[in-house]
């Protein structure tokens, strides 16, 4: 009974310690979510501007989004193990932000299930909008980022990526 519980006020202690939480929770699922939706912008829309099938579009923001998010589960767990930075166990830190990684991009990639190319498109700008502004509202709760920087900075990334695969696709 006492091994089942301790992980249990380890959790809540850790939801009260905002620092600790914000180190080990809050950063790699942060660092994933921007990974994922920026990363996987340039690959979706080229192929979708490209091709111009929402169904290719489709695969390939999944794939994308599978990749990425694998990609940064193992760069964030093997990056330190925790015990010189404090930013806790690189397993957790890696399951956290390999699965906001794996949502960044995927929730942008939704849209393409849509058949119709033009309705996709419009969904997935809704989205990827939706998206940036969620990671500037984390950045300026947590990280204490002025909300419009924040903003400003989000998007004009997200931007930078975005028109890089709408002019690659259009090639």
């Amino acid at each position: 009974m006492e091994q089942q519980s301790q992980p249990m006020e380890s959790f809540r202690e850790l939801l009260q310690d905002e620092p600790a939480f914000v180190l080990r929770v809050v950063q790699p699922g942060l660092a994933g979510l921007m990974d994922g939706s920026v990363s996987t912008l340039a690959p979706i829309f080229a192929t979708a501007f490209a091709t111009h099938q929402a169904h290719t579009a489709f695969l390939i923001g999944a794939a994308s989004a599978v990749g990425a998010g694998i990609s940064m589960a193992f760069s964030e767990g093997l990056s330190d193990n925790g015990e010189l930075t404090g930013r806790g166990k690189p397993v957790i830190r890696g399951v956290i932000t390999g699965v906001m990684t794996f949502l960044g991009g995927f929730l942008h990639t939704l849209p393409f299930l849509v058949n119709n190319l033009h309705v996709a498109l419009e969904l997935a700008y809704a989205v990827v909008g939706l998206e940036l502004i969620a990671i500037s509202w984390v950045r300026f709760r947590f990280m204490q980022t002025p909300f419009l920087r924040s903003c400003v900075q989000v998007i004009l990334g997200g931007a930078l990526v975005f028109l890089s695969g709408v002019l690659i696709g259009q090639s």
